[in-house]
């Protein structure tokens, strides 16, 4: 476990950027009442649980290069960091249409050049940009091991992986154990930070190696059959090629659904 990054180094970055962040929480409470993008509507609960917590990762991005925030919902992460880090290349990714439409109006108007809306299931677009990305992160509530799942397809290798998660993490991780190799991982690294009095994590793997063949799968394996489970491990056809898969099952893998405040409870209790 590293140390905890503190708050002060935070908000400073934030204070820089205020401006430009608060025009996007007011562009995002709009989007909102089209969309469905984000659970609270008002300005405060935004800047607080959502800009804030995203801003808390900026400290593990890269100075420069290629990010995808994998199921971006209203544009978080992806477009605080676009914001407070012009120099990376941001790409938000979401399956549901009518999100991707308000949060490319909103990176429009924002005059956001850094950034790139695609509409697409997670697995679908991993195959196009396999291994193109510096750096992968989402959000998402789904299990720390079908998440790392998701992301590792879009990572070079020496790139990391990002997972926002809450206090059950460490059972998570314990599910996996040391397997983590099977995905061309490191183990995973915890870092602990505050937000709103409650601790949460981020968790941080390196890209040691490709994925492998097989990897993505097809729409519902990752959740169905988890790759860390013996009798579940991908057993991809002889001679198939490596990145052949297809999207999770009824979603684009890790995504903001429509129903935002249950996701925010499950987030608390992971």
């Amino acid at each position: 476990m590293t140390e905890i990054i503190t708050a002060s180094e935070i908000d400073g970055l934030l204070s820089a950027n205020e401006e430009r962040l608060r025009e996007y929480i007011a562009l995002l409470i709009k989007a909102n009442e089209l969309a469905r993008l984000t659970g609270p509507s008002d300005e405060e609960t935004l800047w607080e649980s959502h800009v804030r917590d995203c801003a808390f990762a900026l400290p593990l991005l890269p100075e420069r290069g290629t990010v995808i925030d994998v199921g971006t919902g209203g544009g978080l992460p992806g477009i605080v960091w676009a914001i407070c880090r012009p120099e990376l290349k941001v790409t938000l990714l979401d399956s549901i249409s009518r999100k991707c439409a308000q949060v490319e109006k909103i990176a429009q108007l924002m005059g956001l050049s850094n950034v790139e809306v695609v509409c697409s299931r997670s697995e679908d677009f991993a195959k196009e940009r396999l291994e193109k990305f510096d750096a992968a992160a989402a959000r998402a509530v789904c299990a720390l091991g079908i998440l790392a799942e998701y992301l590792a397809p879009f990572v070079k290798q020496r790139g990391v992986l990002i997972a926002f998660k809450g206090p059950k993490v460490r059972e998570e991780i314990e599910e996996v154990g040391t397997k983590w190799k099977q995905l061309g991982l490191s183990n995973p690294r915890l870092i602990p930070y505050e937000l709103s009095d409650m601790k949460r994590y981020f968790v941080e793997w390196t890209k040691l190696s490709q994925v492998p063949k097989g990897i993505p799968r097809r729409p519902g394996m990752a959740e169905k059959f988890p790759w860390y489970l013996k009798e579940a491990a991908p057993k991809p056809k002889q001679g198939a090629e490596r990145g052949a898969g297809g999207a999770k099952g009824g979603s684009s893998g890790p995504r903001k659904g429509d129903h935002e405040k249950s996701k925010a409870k499950k987030r608390a209790e992971n």
